[in-house]
């Protein structure tokens, strides 16, 4: 497999986006993510039970939500991207225990993202939750 610098730089600054995502999440600094995903994005996590909508209607709704959890983080791993120009696709598994106490669960969760690079670099354009399994903790 022969992969040219211009790839690699690119899957290196998607792999920063997705790791800021998680890190704004789970800090509680929602503002954040107007940083990881474009101003017209369409955020869909209805797989789970959340909604879909616009970045400032998913903050809203992480900012109502969240704290009804006592822990939650987000591991990411086994990333596929696939750049294409200016466009990109990726495909990230995630586990993310949730702790609303006394009771806790485990999503394993794929996010599945459109890519699109602009001035400020890559930033999620669509992003679609899918589920894989949820257990209880």
């Amino acid at each position: 497999m022969s992969t040219d610098l211009q790839t690699v730089v690119d899957r290196l600054a998607i792999d920063d986006i997705l790791t800021a995502y998680a890190t704004a999440v789970d800090s509680g600094s929602f503002e954040d993510l107007r940083g990881v995903f474009t101003a017209d994005a369409r955020i869909d996590y209805t797989a789970t039970g959340g909604i879909a909508g616009s970045v400032d209607e998913v903050i809203a709704w992480l900012e109502t939500v969240l704290p009804g959890f006592t822990t939650y983080c987000h591991f990411l791993g086994n990333r596929q991207v696939s750049v294409d120009g200016d466009a990109a696709r990726s495909r990230t598994l995630c586990l993310n225990p949730m702790v609303a106490e006394p009771n806790g669960f485990l999503l394993g969760i794929y996010y599945n993202d459109l890519w699109v690079r602009g001035d400020d670099g890559w930033r999620i354009g669509e992003r679609v939750l899918e589920t894989c399994f949820q257990r209880p903790l």
